[in-house]
């Protein structure tokens, strides 16, 4: 099997990566996030209308560059290594996963607006009583005439305050914890009924409390394919974040190396230190790990729904231990000073933290792969 990129995925991972150089430096990040409102919206421009990158996982039908997953993968590796920001999980990755998979005149509308950069979706999809069960829904949406009627909390909403959408699951049907009945709308995050409660995340990110008071939903807002639809996107979603912990685990790793050969005990650099040394390298084989798991997990997101299932908790439980590891070896090694906001590994090790449960922590992935795999 040939695992090497094509030269427009090169093309791509280097043009991100240099505007990435330019323009996301620490202190810009430390900028961004102080700000109202948490981000510079003209990077999210820029990747879209200026450089074109939005473009990359999607159809040349809808003006795109024919790509997919194996680009995602890429842009949110990138990503990764400056922490951003950025709504590329939420937007791209999910909400124009959901939309290529649904298909119709939905995607037809939405996925050039989300090249163009003038769609921001969030994925609106989690409960306080839900865990990881994507079935338990307590939100429902009522059959109104030729709509549906939106009732219901959605809690930790990423990217909902800059959202032009909304992605939500509910229930047309059935009772919670049932698969049959869940359902998935795309709909416009300024409709009337919608409220929301802001708040910065401990990574750095923006997020909401979502509350649903009789929202009017055109018919045409359902996304056609149910939980399988559902489940399909949140597989996706996991592996771009493992995606995404590629790229931390790397510069946590260059970070603490570095801070090694600058710290001195008894006179000599701690780097020389043969404890370190081996704690460095077990850093770089469990980073090496993440991306090699990345990979096959991203490659399988094609295959039938159990195999896709299978590979992708493989995966994810693999990278949540091990960015675990890369996150407290770092942290240990830099001492107090690592978790000081002044730092910029402090920074990389709380977004590591967030990465190791979100769309599921290890045991999580474990009991599904165990399932999945095990004879009854």
């Amino acid at each position: 099997m040939d695992l090497s990129y094509t030269e427009t995925q090169e093309m791509l991972r280097d043009t991100l990566a240099r505007f990435l150089a330019d323009t996301y430096d620490f202190e810009a990040r430390k900028k961004m996030l102080s700000s109202p409102a948490g981000r510079d919206p003209g990077i999210w421009k820029a990747l879209s209308s200026e450089l074109g990158l939005t473009c990359a996982p999607f159809a040349e039908e809808h003006g795109g560059m024919g790509g997919g997953a194996i680009e995602n993968m890429i842009m949110m590796e990138e990503f990764g290594k400056v922490i951003a920001v950025e709504p590329w999980l939420q937007t791209v990755v999910i909400g124009g996963g959901a939309l290529k998979a649904a298909g119709g005149a939905l995607a037809d509308a939405t996925i050039p607006a989300i090249i163009a950069g003038d769609a921001i979706i969030a994925f609106a999809y989690a409960e306080p009583q839900g865990r990881y069960n994507l079935a338990d829904i307590g939100t429902t949406a009522k059959q109104d005439g030729a709509g549906y009627l939106l009732n219901g909390h959605k809690a930790v909403v990423y990217a909902a305050p800059w959202a032009t959408h909304l992605l939500v699951t509910a229930r047309t049907g059935g009772s919670r914890r049932e698969r049959a009945g869940v359902e998935m709308f795309l709909i416009e995050a300024n409709s009337p009924g919608i409220s929301r409660r802001d708040y910065p995340t401990v990574d750095g990110f923006m997020a909401s409390e979502v509350y649903f008071e009789n929202v009017a939903v055109p018919g045409e807002a359902l996304l056609t394919g149910g939980i399988d639809l559902v489940e399909r996107v949140v597989d996706e979603a996991s592996m771009a974040v493992c995606a995404e912990a590629t790229g931390i685990a790397r510069v946590m790793l260059s970070q603490t190396v570095e801070y090694t050969k600058q710290r001195k005990q008894f006179g000599q650099p701690i780097g020389k230190f043969q404890s370190l040394q081996h704690r460095m390298a077990d850093m770089l084989v469990e980073g090496e790990q993440i991306a090699s798991m990345t990979l096959m997990g991203t490659l399988k997101l094609d295959a039938p729904a159990e195999a896709r299932k299978a590979a992708v908790s493989l995966a994810k439980a693999k990278v949540a231990r091990s960015i675990k590891f890369v996150g407290q070896s770092a942290i240990q090694t830099h001492g107090g000073i690592g978790i000081t906001m002044e730092l910029g590994i402090g920074h990389y090790f709380k977004r590591s933290t967030m990465i190791e449960g979100q769309f599921g922590s290890a045991d999580y992935h474990l009991e599904r792969y165990e399932a999945l795999t095990l004879p009854a």
